[in-house]
């Protein structure tokens, strides 16, 4: 048996099951506790959802290249939740961010410790999406060489 391949497979359930718990979290935020997201959290909604079912399908298929198309996505989320954590948090950034629509984005829903607002959940899930995607990636591209 190929301690490889079981090793990414492993990476990758990893970063599907980050993704599933992060969405139902945002779901779980938005329909149960009734919190209206602002538009950065539907950006950010908008790159992990599709991470649940791209990463779901890896896992079943086997396609350890996939991590290549989920680094970018997570990648691209945990840059947009630096910025919305941001502007939570750093007068700096708060003084200078844009119009978000109706609900503001330095708004906090929870803020749990002092430090972990929403925005930081979802970068806590983006990163450790992106760094399974990464080792997977990394993984396979050794043993294709």
């Amino acid at each position: 048996m190929d301690k490889t391949k079981d090793s990414k497979e492993n990476w990758l359930f990893i970063a599907w099951a980050a993704s599933i718990i992060a969405m139902l979290g945002s779901l779980y935020f938005s329909e149960i506790k009734q919190y209206e997201p602002c538009a950065l959290c539907w950006y950010q909604r908008i790159l992990m959802y599709p991470l649940t079912v791209i990463l779901g399908i890896a896992i079943i298929r086997k396609d350890h290249w996939i991590s290549f198309y989920t680094m970018i996505l997570s990648g691209i989320g945990a840059l947009i939740s630096t910025y919305h954590y941001l502007i939570q948090k750093v007068s700096f950034f708060s003084d200078h961010s844009l119009a978000c629509g109706r609900v503001p984005c330095t708004g906090q829903y929870i803020n749990w410790f002092g430090f972990i607002t929403i925005p930081a959940l979802a970068l806590i899930a983006f990163i450790i999406i992106f760094l399974c995607s990464y080792i997977v990636w990394a993984r396979s591209k050794e043993a294709s060489a």
